[in-house]
């Protein structure tokens, strides 16, 4: 175990260093784009730029200038980005609407949910719902929070004499990577390529090329993944599906389904409690709140959830018809990019929305999405931010930053966004 638990957190710091370098998930090459289109991803720090909540309040639907065939509309306003993404019978998210565009070929369709309409979409879920209840994630509890500890006890250990410990690199990167290994129950002599794949995945926009065929690489090693599960079903997410559903489901959709949780588990949770930790860290009073009370944990975990949410932008929807959304046409085969950022931000939803207040009583927030797109992985998410949230708190009450917050450095064009490093001391 304790091999195991060097090389994941090795890897996270690979992880971390291949972001810094290469900017995963970052679009700043793309300077071509018209920066209305580029808005979107923009922060300043914890923040969306003000320009989008300006376009939310004038047009919560907006025509973009992108220098393509088809209409791409930008929605910003609660009520508008839940009435495009409630409706999967008049929107697309299928692969196959991006075939032909962007270097993307059929061949490279990376299965599982996000890129999949019903009814292959209802089906695929089905198998996985049923592991992410309450019921079956209860069986992770236990070693989410084992592996808080651990990860808090090698914090104290590198701050013992007064250095900085960069939250992102020892606390935030190995909680989610760990927790999925786990869930997805990858084989221990496999976790080399698992590490290794991992951080691959996540580069997805130096190069669609690039992006297409980390991909795919990923995809044939879950193949295999899926071959010694079939032959000796664990306890993990893929043996339990193998067990119970057997033959009912294909090798490739496992491996998609499985590369599909380990691109929504990993990245948005990391990011999560980084984030999450600097608000607790710029307001001493929420800092005491989540130190001193078990029963704010859950407002408060949610509340920042709403206040970051950190997958800015959702999977593009393609009309499949006109219709109408917020009183603007939208004609079958144009694209419409959904800012969950900015829906949760919009000021019909009460007073002061770009502030954190975990006190205030609003709708559900968007931050894993809605309609039959929602997040699979929602509970499980809240079941690790919950546990180290206070745990974090708890057992460094006198933590501080240990950098000036204009100097952090920030994701600058990112569909996930998070931060590169958040260095902190852990005695004040």
């Amino acid at each position: 175990m304790t091999t195991l638990r060097s090389r994941i957190i090795a890897w996270a710091g690979r992880m971390y260093l291949a972001r810094t370098q290469k900017k995963g998930f970052d679009l700043s090459r793309m300077s071509f784009l018209p920066e209305s289109v580029l808005m979107p991803l923009r922060r300043d720090g914890l923040n969306p730029v003000g320009d989008l909540a300006a376009v939310r309040e004038r047009e919560p639907v907006s025509k973009l200038p992108v220098p393509i065939a088809a209409n791409v509309w930008l929605v910003t306003g609660y009520d508008e980005v839940k009435a495009v993404l409630g409706k999967a019978n008049a929107f697309s998210s299928d692969f196959t609407n991006l075939v032909g565009k962007a270097g993307a070929g059929a061949e490279q369709n990376p299965g599982g949910l996000g890129f999949a309409d019903p009814p292959v979409h209802t089906r695929l879920r089905r198998l996985l719902t049923p592991e992410f209840t309450m019921r079956r994630l209860g069986r992770l509890t236990p070693r989410i929070h084992e592996i808080v500890e651990e990860r808090l006890d090698a914090m104290e250990k590198a701050g013992k004499d007064g250095d900085p410990v960069d939250i992102v690199h020892s606390f935030a990167l190995p909680i989610p990577s760990l927790v999925i290994c786990e869930l997805l129950g990858v084989p221990y002599e496999d976790r080399a390529d698992f590490e290794r794949l991992s951080a691959a995945r996540f580069d997805l926009f130096s190069g669609a090329n690039a992006s297409f065929g980390a991909i795919s690489e990923s995809l044939s090693y879950f193949r295999d993944i899926v071959k010694k599960q079939r032959e000796n079903p664990g306890d993990g997410l893929l043996g339990m599906i193998v067990k119970e559903h057997g033959d009912s489901v294909s090798d490739e959709e496992l491996a998609g389904l499985a590369d599909g949780v380990l691109t929504g588990g990993f990245e948005t949770t990391a990011s999560m409690l980084a984030l999450g930790a600097l608000v607790l860290l710029q307001d001493p009073k929420h800092f005491a709140a989540l130190h001193d009370g078990d029963d704010v944990v859950d407002s408060y975990v949610e509340e920042l959830l709403r206040y970051l949410t950190v997958v800015q932008v959702a999977f593009p929807r393609f009309a499949r018809e006109d219709l109408e959304i917020g009183g603007v046409q939208i004609a079958s085969g144009d694209v419409v990019l959904c800012s969950l950022s900015g829906a949760d931000r919009d000021g019909k939803l009460g007073p002061e929305m770009e502030q954190f207040d975990p006190t205030r009583n609003v709708p559900s927030h968007l931050a894993f999405g809605y309609g039959i797109h929602r997040c699979v992985g929602a509970e499980l998410a809240r079941m690790e931010l919950r546990a180290a949230y206070p745990a974090l708190v708890r057992r460094f009450p006198n933590m501080r930053l240990a950098a000036n917050p204009e100097d952090l450095e920030f994701r600058k064009l990112s569909i996930v966004y998070g931060i590169e490093s958040l260095p902190v001391r852990l005695n004040g």
